[in-house]
């Protein structure tokens, strides 16, 4: 059986065992808080457990993710820093064993205190590698609808880059880049409503084609079931009309939406802008 798809759960039982019980570590040394030498040994053993096998599950899951393009460096720096966190905590670990043994009880506290040192570096590494994990996922989409193989779950991947692109190209001031991407989302996924809402807006604010935005809205019934739909295609369709250079019908458009969308800021905007 793989851990692969695991690999995200075990990841923050690790970080969160392993940090507690570093902390507790070093408290318990105080003598004052009794309970806190026995909870430390838990979570640091459990938590170093753990550590295996979110290296090991790391380690089934990066394939997919080390194909990425441009993803490869930051997945070998991810896992380099998992695999040094799990050794640190194997001598912890052994450490805190040892600190069981009658034997050792003369030396216990020396033990115990070389444990949360030990400890402490550990948590800075497994704060490093906690911290690559995250620009793994964040910044490469490392792991993002990859995990089920759904091509459903692949296909929504896509979906935000392309609009998260397209956002991006827009606010760079680049309209004609992010015409393009809303169009290739269009081309996929023609019979989608946000897309076609997505596609209207592009028209609009991206080509400046009001006449193109109300041709494409009369796919859109013209009071829809949907409450935010009625809202999103009203606004759209204001928008449109004072972009083909009919600013009084949008605002008699806008004037009637009030009725139901009193208080409206989108709408009061629009107005504040047509008067």
């Amino acid at each position: 059986m793989s851990l692969a798809a695991l690999h995200p759960q075990v990841v923050h039982f690790v970080i969160a065992l392993l940090f507690v019980g570093v902390l507790l570590r070093c408290v318990s040394l105080t003598g004052r808080v009794p309970f806190t030498g026995p909870a430390a040994a838990v979570l640091l053993l459990v938590g170093t457990g753990a550590a295996v096998l979110a290296v090991q599950s790391g380690t089934a899951a990066h394939g997919p993710v080390e194909r990425v393009p441009g993803a490869r460096a930051a997945v070998t720096q991810h896992e380099e820093w998992g695999e040094r966190t799990r050794n640190i905590f194997l001598v912890v670990a052994a450490l805190e064993i040892a600190a069981l043994v009658p034997a050792v009880g003369r030396w216990r506290k020396g033990v115990l205190a070389a444990s949360a040192l030990v400890g402490l570096g550990g948590a800075v590494s497994l704060y490093e590698a906690a911290d690559l994990g995250g620009d793994l996922v964040y910044a490469y989409a490392g792991g993002v609808d990859i995990r089920s193989g759904d091509p459903a779950d692949v296909g929504r991947l896509l979906v935000a880059g392309l609009y998260h692109h397209a956002m991006l190209e827009r606010k760079g001031g680049k309209p004609a880049d992010a015409a393009q991407l809303i169009g290739e989302l269009a081309q996929r996924y023609p019979d989608d409503t946000a897309v076609r809402l997505l596609t209207v807006e592009s028209l609009i604010v991206d080509r400046h084609d009001g006449k193109g935005a109300l041709a494409a809205l009369k796919w859109f019934p013209a009071t829809p079931d949907s409450r935010f739909l009625r809202l999103r295609v009203g606004l759209l369709r204001a928008d449109a009309l004072a972009a083909a250079g009919a600013p009084d019908s949008a605002r008699l458009l806008l004037q009637g939406m009030s009725a139901e969308f009193s208080n409206n800021g989108a709408i009061r905007d629009r107005l504040a802008k047509l008067k």
